[in-house]
């Protein structure tokens, strides 16, 4: 007989800071968290003003009992509820300078935890996180839900599979129009907050999608980074933190990769687009067009590959990612939603007594939420230091 979440046979309770009114993401994380009816959302701090934050609860169908004004309370109050009431995980849908707290003190309270990218506000934060993690044995899930897409996991296992033969060149580029204009002076909170280095930390455009950009190469060709070059830019005049940026990164295997972020690039909404080149053959893949991608190899015609749970060249990793048949599309919800839904399945060996994976995951985890912080600091250190190669080996990466 099917069950929800297996022999848990019930849902996942979940709590969510941040995604009170004007939040763009936090709504998201609610929906893809119950997408799959795995879990409900039962419990919430939706912003740090606790007016606010009770005020948005109605929303989200959050009970007022369970509506609270801080993460603290949240934790407190959560923790002395008897097991079958309290939430199972805490998923963080704040700004970047508020990760590392509202995470210490979930992990430290031993609540799984789902959080939004960049996993902190600088590295020594990271490594500190992920130190708790590993010591309280929590699950920690971060993010970057474009590794959620069918047809990225089907390319993944590809790769890994050696079906475009060796990986020699990544090109990842993450290109939007948004911040052309200085929205930030015209009280747009998500601009407000994203262009504040004291909210969005040492990076602007690099932190927000860079990271989403390296983070899709690593993950889709396991390929260990060896040394970076960078060169940031600001071109808003004013403006505090990068919205442009070029990077330059050697491997380790020899292959060459580059990222390219923007957000000043007229009439470019949310393009993230990746081209891989092996020695076999070479991939493209575009988030605004996520239900195609293209394989080329030399002397052959071009395939366009459909995302198709039930063809002949589906592999298991598309075909698990998938919920629809071929030709309804599925997009952002259902890739985000794959990461929760990753996730769960390691909820449930906790909650079960289990053991599960903690670093070789198939959802982007603690130890890549460390690399992508190590990301940012070097690609900020080079282009101070006018695009110098610096090391850019992270001993947290998963292998």
């Amino acid at each position: 007989m099917e069950t929800i979440n297996g022999q848990l046979n019930r849902k996942l309770r979940m709590a969510l800071v941040g995604g009170g009114q004007g939040s763009f993401i936090g709504r998201v994380h609610s929906i893809a968290a119950c997408l799959d009816n795995r879990a409900e959302l039962v419990a919430g701090a939706l912003s740090s003003n606790p007016e606010k934050a009770k005020a948005s609860a109605p929303a989200y169908d959050i009970k007022p009992d369970r509506a609270y004004g801080s993460i603290e309370e949240l934790v407190e109050q959560e923790s002395s509820l008897p097991e079958d009431q309290r939430v199972d995980f805490i998923s963080i849908a704040t700004p970047n300078h508020t990760h590392f707290s509202i995470a210490k003190t979930a992990v430290e309270a031993g609540f799984n935890v789902v959080c939004d990218k960049p996993m902190t506000f600088d590295l020594a934060q990271a490594e500190e996180l992920k130190a708790l993690v590993e010591s309280s044995g929590v699950v920690f899930a971060v993010s970057h839900n474009y590794t959620g897409y069918p047809l990225v996991r089907m390319a993944r296992e590809m790769i890994l599979n050696d079906e475009l033969g060796e990986i020699q060149a990544i090109r990842s580029n993450y290109i939007q129009g948004w911040l052309r204009s200085r929205l930030e002076e015209e009280d747009q909170k998500q601009a407000a907050w994203r262009t504040d280095p004291a909210k969005s930390g040492a990076a602007g455009a690099f932190g927000d999608i860079a990271t989403h950009a390296y983070n899709l190469g690593r993950y889709m060709t396991g390929l260990l980074p060896e040394e970076i070059s960078c060169n940031l830019k600001i071109f808003a005049p004013g403006r505090q933190l990068d919205d442009y940026g070029h990077a330059t990164i050697r491997f380790q295997n020899g292959a060459l990769g580059t990222v390219t972020a923007s957000q000043i690039s007229h009439g470019r909404e949310n393009d993230l687009f990746i081209e891989i080149d092996g020695t076999k053959g070479a991939l493209a893949w575009r988030q605004e067009e996520p239900n195609q991608m293209v394989i080329r190899r030399n002397g052959q015609p071009h395939s366009v590959y459909t995302r198709d749970p039930n063809a002949p060249y589906m592999n298991e990793s598309g075909a698990a990612a998938c919920r629809l048949p071929s030709g309804h599309p599925e997009a952002f919800f259902e890739a985000f939603a794959n990461i929760y839904r990753s996730a769960f399945d390691a909820m449930v060996q906790r909650i079960s007594g289990q053991s599960f994976e903690a670093k070789n995951t198939i959802y982007p985890n603690v130890y890549d939420g460390v690399e992508g912080m190590f990301f940012i600091q070097q690609s900020v250190a080079s282009s101070h230091e006018n695009g110098a190669w610096l090391p850019f080996q992270c001993e947290s990466a998963r292998r």
